[in-house]
């Protein structure tokens, strides 16, 4: 055993994870990872003003909760105060940042990496992007842990 394991976010650097463009505004979602073990991952997101995340599933049961800001998950409108459980194997989203973006707090329980929505999920998500003008970035790169490939899709 290794714990209690204590970190400050104070401590943490921020990573790039995603990026998305509209026009020539460039939106990101930023993570700190607070604990990343093979049995969970917590971190901190911040995410851009209008943001959007693609529908997806993880490999893990998942949790999301909403510091500060808010966002849709899908159809739900998603304020301050929102918890969001994923079970794993499921799929959830889109998402999309509010006008003053979000804060969340997110706990992955086993591998947390996530795996794309079946294509009928993601045909409406790339209309959704060709409608609001958006086009998805390249996924920056990360420090991941060597025990874990980065498979981000």
């Amino acid at each position: 055993m290794n714990s209690p394991r204590f970190r400050h976010l104070d401590d943490e650097k921020w990573q790039d994870v995603r990026r998305m463009k509209q026009g020539n505004r460039e939106m990101l979602v930023r993570e700190k990872w607070l604990d990343f073990t093979p049995e969970f991952l917590s971190l901190i997101a911040v995410w851009d003003p209008g943001m959007i995340v693609q529908p997806h599933g993880h490999n893990s049961n998942h949790i999301v909760y909403v510091l500060d800001g808010d966002m849709t998950c899908g159809d739900v409108h998603c304020p301050t105060g929102m918890h969001i459980a994923l079970d794993q194997g499921d799929v959830f989203g889109p998402f999309v940042a509010g006008p003053n973006g979000v804060t969340l707090f997110e706990v992955m329980m086993g591998d947390p990496r996530s795996f794309p929505a079946p294509p009928e999920i993601y045909e409406k998500y790339e209309a959704m992007l060709d409608e609001m003008g958006v086009s998805k970035g390249e996924n920056p790169a990360i420090d991941m842990p060597d025990w874990i490939e980065d498979t981000r899709n």
